[in-house]
């Protein structure tokens, strides 16, 4: 301990040395985007400053979990002064954290608050009863649009003044390329829901949800499908009110790329699963020329899959629309690797202007915004926009340097703080630093989780009313409770001795 002390006034010297030559003013400031400080000016280094950096290191020690190692960065938004860092350059695999940086750099563009969009247009003439043309659902891969938005589509088309289709009803998932998966992702994650097949067109993030209840002892349980769709097939091995059946399960044939759906197990109570669907643009599209028919439009359920460019022949029937803010408020509150991947891929679209993008884009923009910031981005991996990738190298110091230039910006923070999962209360922190810690309601981050990595990276605000910016990211380690515990001590030691 006494050697991180004797470092950090070795520093403090150093610095003042440095500051003595260059006479120049902290580049930080809270109105427009901040350059990131290289060096830490000799007067932020108070005894208190000190004292607390000596207490964090005695944690490090302490909690740090045997094996594994760690980086963290802090900074004190209110004073303008770096706090702590511990290995904060050191490259780190984020998980989901990566996620504050695609969303500080979408909320940075100026188009930031365009909703996403679903539109149906028909191109052709009405005659009598019979369109002659096509019908044709253009995605703007919108990650929330669920049951409720397909029906309200369908309903569009159905009160128009003809109720058969004479051509083909096409999806237009040309806005990103035919990449269902991005850079790095695991491929034995399928079929899990936290990674679905990524396409323009989702529907209920192209997952379905199997509902169970029990029924007599010995039968089957009874299950029920969100979406109904016959697009998927279920088959049902469970068995209620037997526990030497084994838990309740739900699989499918994914490395044949099947959709039907196999139910095992035993029942005992009301129970759900969740399991992606092979396909996400084809399950849209397929449900929703099901619903079509259902409301007596007749179409050929053979659907396609064809660009369309809007011209003088052409009726726009229908727009569903999702807030920029629902989109981030799940994507962060709940740690949605779509939602993550929808805001690149549009933050991609708007950056370039182009009709095509790919992730790569969007990637584009956010190592962008890291230029902006003056660090380099050759210094760090960016994969994806999620954090499932194990491709993503990023730095403590990266993420305090986002999260900083957030804070400067009213109209990124505000949204993006609101977004913020909060401790003791909701999000991916709801049942962690509760009530009766130091802790409860004064943190406000995203957490990041894979085996073998655990982050914490976002805001929290010290009891002497300083707000802090910090990232907090394990490595290597085995237990994720250890890990939690270590980065709960950190908050509240810098909440309660700041």
């Amino acid at each position: 301990m006494k050697k991180a002390l004797l470092s950090l006034l070795l520093a403090a010297c150093t610095l003042t040395l440095a500051a003595q030559e260059a006479k120049t003013e902290p580049l930080y400031t809270d109105t427009l985007a901040p350059a990131v400080q290289k060096a830490v000016p000799a007067d932020t280094l108070t005894a208190d400053t000190l004292a607390l950096a000596h207490r964090l290191d005695s944690i490090v020690a302490k909690y740090l979990p045997q094996g594994s190692n760690a980086g963290i960065a802090i900074y004190d938004l209110t004073a303008r002064r770096p706090v702590y860092d511990y290995q904060a350059d050191r490259l780190s695999r984020p998980a989901s954290t990566m996620k504050l940086l695609t969303a500080i750099a979408a909320l940075s563009h100026p188009d930031a608050r365009e909703p996403f969009r679903t539109e149906v247009w028909y191109r052709g003439t009405v005659q009598a009863d019979t369109l002659r043309g096509d019908l044709y659902v253009v995605g703007g891969f919108d990650p929330e649009f669920d049951d409720e938005a397909l029906d309200s589509l369908a309903e569009a088309v159905a009160r128009l003044p003809f109720s058969v289709i004479a051509g083909k009803v096409y999806g237009d998932v040309s806005m990103k390329d035919s990449l269902h998966w991005g850079s790095g992702w695991l491929w034995d994650d399928n079929p899990s829901a936290f990674q679905p097949y990524l396409s323009p067109l989702m529907l209920e993030k192209g997952v379905v949800t199997v509902s169970a209840r029990p029924a007599e002892r010995g039968m089957p349980a009874l299950l029920r499908c969100t979406p109904a769709s016959t697009y998927y097939r279920l088959v049902n091995r469970t068995t209620s009110g037997n526990p030497r059946a084994g838990g309740f399960r739900l699989t499918r044939d994914w490395m044949h790329n099947s959709n039907t759906l196999v139910a095992t197990g035993n029942v005992g109570r009301r129970t759900a699963r969740v399991i992606n669907l092979y396909s996400s643009q084809d399950f849209f599209m397929h449900t929703f020329v099901e619903r079509l028919q259902e409301r007596g439009v007749t179409a050929d359920p053979l659907y396609g899959f064809r660009e369309f460019h809007p011209d003088s022949l052409a009726v726009r029937v229908a727009v569903h629309e999702t807030s920029m803010q629902d989109v981030l408020d799940q994507c962060l509150k709940e740690s949605d690797n779509l939602n993550a991947e929808a805001l690149l891929y549009r933050l991609g679209k708007q950056a370039t202007g182009r009709r095509y993008i790919s992730a790569d884009d969007g990637l584009d923009a956010v190592n962008d915004l890291i230029e902006q910031l003056d660090l380099d981005p050759d210094d760090y991996n960016l994969a994806d926009g999620c954090g499932l990738s194990h491709y993503d190298y990023v730095t403590p110091e990266l993420l305090v340097a986002f999260l900083r230039y957030a804070y400067g910006r009213t109209d990124v923070f505000q949204s993006l703080y609101k977004a913020l999962p909060v401790s003791g209360v909701d999000g991916t922190l709801e049942h962690r630093m509760g009530y009766r810690t130091p802790g409860f309601r004064r943190v406000h981050a995203k957490t990041g989780t894979y085996t073998g990595v655990s982050c914490l990276a976002g805001y929290l605000q010290a009891k002497n009313g300083h707000w802090v910016a910090f990232a907090i990211m394990n490595q290597n380690t085995l237990s994720g409770r250890r890990a939690r515990q270590f980065q709960d001590a950190v908050c509240y030691e810098v909440i309660t001795k700041l």
